[in-house]
């Protein structure tokens, strides 16, 4: 079930950007700082069969949080749902052969 979007988004600090250690479904945030005080923050999707350019936020100044959290919150919801619905077309596609 994923978080409201009140509720924090459970994290993980990793270090070894190996795309194998990565779960479908993961978000992976990254940021690097600009000139001056910004940031550049973007997120990539850990699909079943690949890694996909969720979004990019340029030059992001102070915390960032408000601009990433309803990106990420969204996707995750969007994430599960679709696990739900291939979980279930597996299951009908199992129950047709029978």
């Amino acid at each position: 079930m994923p978080p409201r979007p009140t509720q924090p988004i459970h994290t993980m600090w990793i270090t070894d950007l190996n795309a194998d250690r990565l779960q479908p479904g993961s978000i992976l945030l990254s940021w690097e700082p600009r000139l001056g005080d910004g940031m550049d923050v973007t997120a990539h999707l850990r699909l079943a069969s690949a890694e996909v350019l969720l979004a990019s936020w340029p030059d992001l100044h102070g915390d960032w949080t408000a601009v990433v959290h309803p990106t990420i919150h969204e996707v995750i919801g969007l994430h599960t749902a679709l696990s739900i619905a291939t979980d279930a077309l597996h299951l009908a596609n199992h129950l047709a052969t029978r």
